[in-house]
């Protein structure tokens, strides 16, 4: 108890240095609270405002067959204010999908606002949404012709006139959408079915006696099959349940975050080890006056974990209470730009759960540094204030460790590169390879933890090559680093984790992206295609229009037959031009040049040449009905053909095999302006020229496709980015608080080199050089795994991808995390410059 009571008095005497040592944990367990009351503020806003369902709707009745007979039965039940039938069409329009819904239009179950003209009140009239506006042209006053009815075959009815009366604002508009009220709706459709009833009850009603009403209607009706009979909630389940559906991805997002959080957990870990080794080799005299009166292992050992752990409460407790005022400051800030965001309230488990957290992340930190401490003899410490980073050996048993964990990883990236599937994944499952690849991964890093002392001294000489030869500052900052391997492979190691984990980010991030532009360009090559309703043909005609209009350009008009790959029935082969569209030069080569294509040569998809069994240089036979060509195969592409063909052939091959030479199966454009607005008049100018053409084509915006793959992935990057942030946060953090516990253990060392010369601003520049340099050892580390591991994770997902190497970005996070680095070792350094030669010299 004594020696406890002596520890803890030096803590209460200098607080600043338990704050320093547990910085990292602080970091940690602001992040661990944050994130959950992060989670609690998404779910909470998601919940309120992302259910489809008024909330004036007291019950609904949903997913069964509804009629009006039923709707107006439920009208008549006592305490029914209000009821809302909901009907869900569409129709054809010119060759684009109008979604025609049902909405009272005014009151508080309706969905919409009017915002220019009237709400429809008959049949035949409709309310647009803005974008819809945009997008399709139905401006206020126009009457257009909608295919909406068709027989049991498909095959269609009687056209219908519909008359655009008014724009109405709804939540979410996306391009297509039309509303009216519910009879005209139904009446438009020619038939008697709604998707679902809501109610607004009187104020008073009890909710549960009219569900039992309904649920009694509804069994008593013979005319409804029991799989068919509706489901009856009350309107809060229901929006729950709605939200619910959304928060879902919520939680799988949150669930990958925390998969991150718990890499930076185990980074802070190693942060608050090596501070903890600095503090201690900074305490060796007292440590050892403590030992020479009489104190044992033991109660030293306990002392210091116990002064471990009184560190992660208090960084634990700071931690979340700079979290939460964080938590409910957000609202606040985003009221000011508009945004309704929920609170998040105070969870206070995960509170608890966080700062035990901090308290055993510290305690089992503390451990190893504070056995080591407690076993130097007396007068070993007596004899001067050694530290352990000092020392260059690292132990047989190290060694030992060190080289069985670099086993055990090469053996099971061996593992990985032998059962890696082939280009056909479809019985493949990728899930043991991440497995696998995860163990290699935390064996690897493992051995860099165990061996890490000794890797500092070759990658310090090759990278501090330069700063050798610079100046004699720079001599001295790398020969500070290499003088303490121990203490910079401990703070190096750390900078390596969020080193290895962003490359492998960016290689997987670029070769993902690689892989999904090559499937964008292949399934979406332009901003639009006009295909045939029915497999119409387009004139040739039509397509000398659309050349001729300003708003649109890259007009490729195409061909599409079907043929027989030798002994293989039933493929595609087209005759689009490969330079006509700048997106299709992201279509993936895997061999041969499609330079090389002309008449009897062909390329084929990978699909293609998988089937066939042909590669670059052979020969294969094609065959349409009783026509057959005889063609070379000079380029493969990496995965599909473009528009999903199998072969591209030259015009004058696919008309050898029947295609029509005055028609085409379809025309591929692009917008002549960039933007929404370009867009828009691109989508306009072709509905104009294939409506006054006769209107048998449909018009599809791939450039919304194009977007939506893109934006999903940007944004899948940006998180995982985003989260792997973390690590670097947590490693920096780490280079700080090592600079700065080091410049007090290295007190008498500055006083020697300001003895001998070296300015202020020298000691300064070597010391931030030195932090700088725990940061270039730790991203060449990290750069080295993190490169074939990305290669690794890539192959082992199943996915066909080449390895990109974004050697711009590379090279930014290379020199950020110098720059970051040096950056925390500036403040420690100017600390260091100040104490004047004479007072260093003279401190313990």
């Amino acid at each position: 108890m004594s020696v406890l009571r002596t520890q803890l008095r030096g803590v209460a005497r200098r607080p600043s240095r338990l704050l320093l040592t547990g910085l990292a944990v602080l970091v940690v367990s602001f992040v661990v609270y944050a994130t959950v009351l992060a989670q609690q503020i998404t779910e909470r806003t998601v919940l309120n405002s992302l259910s489809g369902t008024p909330e004036a709707a007291d019950v609904v009745v949903h997913s069964g067959m509804i009629t009006s007979a039923e709707l107006a039965a439920v009208q008549k039940i006592p305490g029914v204010a209000e009821t809302v039938g909901r009907v869900d069409n569409g129709a054809q329009i010119g060759g684009e999908y109008l979604s025609l819904l049902s909405d009272p239009g005014t009151g508080p179950l309706s969905q919409v606002t009017v915002a220019q003209g009237r709400y429809p009140s008959k049949p035949g009239e409709i309310a647009v949404t803005p974008r819809t506006v945009e997008r399709m042209g139905l401006q206020l006053g126009k009457t257009v012709t909608g295919q909406i009815r068709y027989d049991e075959d498909g095959k269609p009815l009687e056209s219908s006139k519909l008359t655009v009366v008014g724009v109405v604002d709804v939540r979410d508009d996306f391009g297509f959408q039309a509303y009216g009220p519910t009879d005209s709706i139904m009446k438009l459709g020619g038939y008697d079915g709604l998707s679902r009833i809501e109610l607004r009850l009187a104020p008073g009603t009890d909710a549960s006696a009219v569900m039992d009403r309904i649920n009694t209607m509804i069994t008593a009706s013979t005319k409804i099959k029991a799989e068919d009979r509706p489901q009856v909630q009350d309107g809060d389940t229901v929006r729950h349940e709605e939200a619910e559906a959304a928060a879902s991805e919520i939680n799988s997002i949150f669930a990958v975050i925390a998969m991150f959080i718990a890499i930076a957990v185990v980074a802070a870990g190693l942060v608050a080890t090596s501070t903890f080794r600095i503090v201690f080799a900074q305490r060796m005299r007292q440590l050892a006056l403590l030992r020479a009166v009489g104190a044992g292992r033991g109660p030293i050992t306990r002392a210091l974990a116990a002064e471990g752990a009184l560190t992660g409460l208090v960084t634990g407790v700071a931690g979340v209470l700079i979290a939460l005022g964080a938590g409910h400051l957000f609202p606040v800030v985003a009221g000011w730009f508009g945004k309704s965001v929920f609170g998040p309230g105070f969870p206070l488990l995960a509170a608890l759960l966080t700062v035990l957290l901090a308290v055993f992340l510290t305690t089992v930190a503390v451990l190893a540094p504070a056995a080591s401490a407690s076993r130097v003899s007396p007068l070993e410490a007596l004899r001067g204030a050694g530290t352990t980073g000092a020392r260059r050996d690292i132990g047989k048993l190290r060694w030992a460790t060190g080289l069985l964990f670099l086993v055990g990883a090469a053996m099971t990236a061996g593992y990985i590169v032998n059962n890696l599937p082939g280009r056909d994944t479809k019985d493949y499952d990728p899930q043991p390879m991440l497995l696998a690849l995860v163990a290699s991964g935390a064996f690897a890093f493992f051995a860099l933890v165990a061996l890490g002392p000794v890797l500092v001294r070759p990658v310090l000489a090759l990278i501090g090559w330069p700063l050798r030869r610079s100046s004699p500052v720079g001599r001295l900052a790398a020969g500070g680093v290499g003088s303490a391997p121990r203490r910079a492979a401990a703070v190096s190691v750390v900078v390596a984790l969020g080193v290895t984990l962003i490359a492998g980010t960016l290689v997987g991030g670029a070769s993902l992206r690689v892989l999904a532009d090559r499937e964008i360009a292949a399934s979406a090559p332009a901003d639009y295609e006009m295909l045939g309703i029915d497999q119409a043909p387009v004139p040739a005609a039509l397509a000398e229009q659309l050349k001729q209009r300003d708003e649109l350009t890259d007009v490729t008009p195409y061909r599409r037959v079907t043929v027989d790959l030798d002994a293989y029935e039933g493929v595609s082969a087209t005759d689009l031009a490969m330079t006509s569209l700048p997106e299709l030069k992201k279509v993936g080569v895997a061999a041969g040049s499609l330079d090389d294509l002309g008449p009897g040569k062909v390329a084929l998809s990978d699909f293609g040449a998988e089937i066939s069994g042909k590669t670059v240089g052979d020969q294969i036979q094609l065959k349409a009905g009783k026509r057959t060509v005889k063609l070379t195969v000079v380029a493969q592409f990496a995965e599909d053909g473009p528009l999903h063909t199998s072969a591209v052939l030259v015009p004058d091959d696919l008309t050898k095999l029947g295609a029509p030479a005055a028609t085409f199966s379809g025309v591929l454009a692009n917008a002549k302006e960039p933007g929404e607005s370009g867009r828009t008049k691109g989508n306009r100018a072709i509905q104009d020229a294939q409506v006054a053409a006769g209107g048998k084509w449909r018009i599809d915006v791939l450039a919304d496709q194009r977007d939506q793959l893109n934006n999903s992935v940007n944004l899948l990057l940006l998180i995982a980015i985003g989260l792997v942030g973390l690590t670097v946060v947590i490693a920096v953090v780490g280079v700080g608080t090592t600079t700065a516990l080091s410049v007090v253990e290295r007190v008498r060392e500055s006083g020697v080199l300001r003895a001998v010369g070296l300015s202020r601003a020298g000691l300064r520049t070597m010391l931030t050089t030195e932090s700088a340099l725990y940061g270039a050892i730790g991203a060449a580390v990290g750069l080295a795994l993190g490169i074939p591991y990305a290669w690794l994770a890539v192959k082992a997902l199943g996915l066909n991808a080449p390895i990109a190497l974004p050697y711009g970005q590379l090279a930014i996070v290379f020199l950020v995390l110098i720059a970051l680095t040096a950056l925390a070792g500036v403040l420690p350094a100017r600390r260091a410059a100040k104490v004047s030669p004479v007072a260093a010299l003279g401190a313990e």
